[in-house]
């Protein structure tokens, strides 16, 4: 991060206010931040954690909730074993206790909304978290832009907001849910039990009226690579396909 960007983003105490199971890996953690700030989906957070001997470990994450949530954000966390940041949060945080963060930062990766649509959403694990803060952003806007979100998880029980997602679904409001499970059979008649390909990515964009304007790919470096190269295949121009990669 720059310099620039540094300033206008300092470090501020925040406060864990509630903690909620999401899947067995993954648990949101809401923080109270003592600074408010204004954010956009798809914007994240550093997260600083220091050790009594003064080290420091930092990790960045995507905001889950959506703008105008007021002065809590929300982090789904997954749990990587070999990881710095993740184990304090599920094996000690509890609510109460406080660590350091700023943002928001970036702005490559967002969707206000005005920008219009219809958007394609293509997530996969924890890649969906920014995706969602898209997505709940539109349902807090009553907006009628059309959002199709192509979500791949291993197994049903790692679908992260599987319940909000598909309560969302039903209301058949231009929001369309396409789930797809690469270790396990599909449990919807509409989605999938396979890793993204072209086909798949035609059939998610016939849930739109049209070609997306926009498109949002977000995930492991693997999964990106492979659902980008299938959106444009498919068809989606490169230049209207945003990314953003976690890990390796």
């Amino acid at each position: 991060m720059s310099d620039a960007a540094a300033v206008q983003s300092p470090w501020q105490t925040v406060r864990i206010v509630r903690i909620e199971k999401r899947t067995p890996r993954v648990t949101s953690f809401f923080f109270q931040l003592s600074r408010p700030f204004a954010y956009l989906a798809g914007q994240h957070v550093d997260v600083r954690l220091t050790a009594p001997d003064g080290y420091q470990a930092r990790r960045s994450y995507s905001i889950a909730s959506a703008p105008g949530d007021g002065g809590v954000i929300e982090l789904a966390i997954e749990k990587l074993d070999d990881g710095e940041v993740s184990p304090f949060f599920h094996d000690v945080a509890a609510i109460g206790d406080e660590v350091e963060l700023r943002g928001p930062l970036g702005g490559h990766f967002i969707w206000p909304d005005v920008d219009g649509g219809p958007v394609l959403l293509v997530g996969g694990g924890s890649g969906v978290v920014p995706l969602m803060a898209m997505v709940r952003h539109r349902a807090r806007r009553n907006s009628s832009v059309p959002v199709a979100l192509v979500f791949s998880a291993r197994v049903w029980d790692e679908v992260i907001f599987r319940d909000e997602l598909v309560a969302l679904d039903d209301r058949k409001d231009g929001f369309d849910l396409v789930l797809t499970l690469t270790r396990e059979a599909a449990r919807r008649p509409a989605d999938y039990s396979r890793r993204v390909d072209v086909a798949m990515m035609v059939q998610s964009m016939a849930h739109l009226p049209g070609p997306p304007d926009i498109a949002f790919v977000c995930g492991s470096n693997a999964f990106v690579s492979a659902a980008a190269q299938a959106l444009i295949d498919a068809g989606v121009a490169a230049e209207i396909i945003r990314t953003e990669r976690y890990g390796v």
